[in-house]
């Protein structure tokens, strides 16, 4: 059967960070709007299998897949806009090509030939590419590729786009998002490096379909006409991206520009009417009439990472939203939260997250932004880590075991209240080795979590190592410290709280990972809505001190 799916891809040139996930995802929004079954994948061209062994500081947050693949945190957009899940087959790196192309080499699947980039590595570029719509028969593949035109690392990559425009033909359309600067001292928009790019672009034997121009100022009609002249695009379809108040406006700015219909045209589709996001404009006409703030604390060793905790401040934003509230979000550095400044720090807090996490460095921090947030009955949700800090804490504070601690930080520790778990134990190598993935997790009715959720079996993703010790488990329950989620298969603890508090929960998993903009998740509902209570609570009793 012919494979009948069309191929977008999506390119940048001029600078790195100018948001083609963005615009990938914003396109995928509108043709998914219209009716259409659509899905992205990022490649990236760095040599690593994948970011699974990648330091924060070095590329953000490591998104993971409901199959247990560690990916770019570009999915995450994906997902959110989409309100779809994503698997391997969604992020592709160069080392994975490689990979792949030198296991078949050594198992002789080549027949002795000498292994060369072309055809080689291309043909398993194109595979990758054309593996989502063979595999899943979807309309649209949104393919974003990483970097920018002119890095020696994307070349294969862009040589197989080449090939796949010459084999695909009106199947294959190519987008090429763009910088256009305002030099200050003149006056003036600046065209030439987005000509350049194009030139570039052109040099390899592609030819864009569209141009997105990333701009921190709107762009007149001359301008755009310019543009299209010199790069050999048609005017209509030169779009221009100009800064708004968040990425969720982005689908709906390019719709007004007709993208979607461009696209539509240029692959011979009908265009039909125009889709109308209604959902989407819902949650956009919420954000715009939150005007009560809430403030949320987050404690975690990146706090200089905007991006180190990417899939947490956006649901804690659609969270916030959905409660009719602007967020108002401080990452606090966990190194320097001590006794002395913690009520100074999170006192005009409405609701603490501990952020998830790995080593020693910051943990104590946690533990005392725990301790203050358990004595004065803040609203606390505790992720992976945190929710392992929130043990410790307890451990310490309140069943007295001095010293408790988890054996990542402590392998010596005498209260191994979080241990590694019995499957690592052998683990030798780093990449893709930790618990990763969806899993189940069955939650005690009238929990937290179960009024959350509204059922008791759910389905969440990991990424960890460590592990609830249940050796400990009744010492925590009859302290007060309950175990309401558990994976039925392993009996690992999943979710911990403490009822006594107005909410106060900790989970193994990472609910970040499963909100969307249509869709947020339950325990984010559930946690702001927490918040939203401790404002009214505040005002209560500011009013009853000046009474």
């Amino acid at each position: 059967m012919a494979d009948t799916t069309k191929y977008i891809f999506v390119t940048g040139g001029v600078v790195s960070s100018l948001g083609k996930g963005i615009i990938a995802a914003s396109l995928g929004k509108l043709l998914q709007a219209r009716g259409y079954k659509v899905t992205i994948q990022k490649f990236d061209p760095y040599i690593n299998v994948d970011p699974g062994t990648l330091n924060p500081y070095e590329h953000g947050e490591c998104f993971v897949t409901v199959d247990g693949h560690e990916a770019d945190l570009d999915l995450g957009h994906y997902e959110r806009f989409l309100n779809i899940r994503t698997t391997k087959d969604n992020n592709i790196t160069t080392g994975r090509i490689y990979q792949n192309v030198i296991q078949k080499e050594r198992r002789g699947d080549y027949l002795g030939k000498t292994v060369q980039v072309i055809p080689h590595i291309t043909d398993e570029i194109k595979r990758n590419v054309k593996l989502l719509g063979v595999k899943s028969k979807f309309d649209f593949v949104i393919t974003e590729i990483g970097g920018t035109v002119g890095d020696i690392e994307s070349t294969p990559f862009l040589e197989a786009v080449r090939q796949l425009r010459w084999e695909l033909g009106k199947n294959c359309f190519c987008v090429h998002l763009t910088y256009v600067p305002y030099i200050a001292a003149a006056g003036e928009m600046k065209t030439k490096p987005t000509q350049h790019s194009v030139k570039e672009l052109q040099s390899l034997g592609i030819q864009p379909d569209m141009l997105v121009l990333r701009t921190e100022r709107k762009l007149n009609k001359d301008i755009l006409n310019k543009v299209a002249l010199f790069c050999n695009v048609e005017q209509g379809a030169v779009m221009q991206s100009v800064d708004v108040t968040t990425i969720y406006e982005v689908p709906v700015m390019m719709q007004n520009q007709g993208m979607d219909e461009v696209v539509l045209r240029k692959m011979n589709m009908p265009v039909g009417e125009r889709a109308g996001l209604e959902s989407w404009k819902a949650f956009l006409q919420k954000r715009r009439d939150a005007r009560r703030e809430v403030h949320i604390k987050l404690v975690g060793k990146y706090a200089e990472l905007p991006d180190a905790y990417k899939s947490i401040n956006e649901s804690l934003s659609q969270a916030a939203i959905y409660n009719d509230r602007k967020l108002v979000l401080d990452v606090c550095h966990s190194e320097k939260v001590t006794d002395e400044n913690v009520s100074e720090l999170l006192g005009d807090a409405d609701g603490i997250v501990i952020a998830p996490g790995f080593g020693q460095r910051g943990i104590e921090g946690k533990f005392i932004a725990l301790r203050y947030a358990r004595e004065n009955d803040l609203p606390t949700f505790g992720i992976c880590l945190g929710m392992q800090c929130m043990v410790i804490e307890y451990a310490r504070s309140v069943l007295g075991l001095e010293g408790a601690n988890s054996t990542e930080m402590d392998p010596m520790t005498p209260y191994n209240v979080i241990d590694l778990m019995e499957e690592q134990k052998h683990i030798t190598n780093m990449g893709a080795s930790m618990r990763l993935g969806a899993y189940d997790c069955l939650l005690k009715k009238g929990s937290l979590a179960h009024k959350a959720y509204g059922k008791t079996k759910i389905q969440e993703r990991h990424r960890h190592r460590y592990e609830f010790n249940n050796a400990y488990k009744d010492r925590f329950e009859m302290a007060g410290m309950k175990c309401s989620g558990i994976n039925p298969d392993s009996e690992l603890v999943e979710v911990v709280e403490v009822p006594k508090l107005r909410w106060f929960l900790g989970t193994q998993f990472h609910p970040e990972y499963n909100s969307t903009v249509i869709s947020p998740n339950p325990l984010f509902m559930s946690f702001m809505q927490a918040a939203a209570v401790t404002i009214e609570l505040k005002k209560s009793k500011n009013k009853s001190v000046t009474i």
